[in-house]
């Protein structure tokens, strides 16, 4: 992936179909601000789809690793889901 471009949201609404030709093509995202600040990035679909599946995969390794962790220092002081639902309810 290329170092990406920045434009101002003006710049891209002249010119849109170049900007997703040149995310789909030269890999190369596209920074858009809006008054000197960052608001969004375009980029190819294929790399969003790729960012997609990491971030899942990540999240689903970062809750199995809690799970584990959970179970390995048992249940002592835990409460049941029902149990942390009262306790929410009675806190507001």
């Amino acid at each position: 992936m290329s170092e990406p471009a920045i434009e101002s949201m003006a710049e891209v609404r002249k010119h849109l179909a170049d900007v997703i030709d040149r995310a789909r093509r030269d890999e190369t995202p596209t920074i858009i601000t809006r008054r000197g600040k960052s608001e969004a990035v375009l980029i190819d679909i294929d790399e969003y789809r790729r960012l997609r599946e990491a971030d899942e995969r990540y999240e689903d390794e970062w809750l199995n690793r809690l799970a584990d962790q959970a179970e390995s220092e048992g249940t002592e002081g835990s409460v049941s889901l029902e149990e942390m639902a009262a306790l929410l309810r009675s806190a507001n």
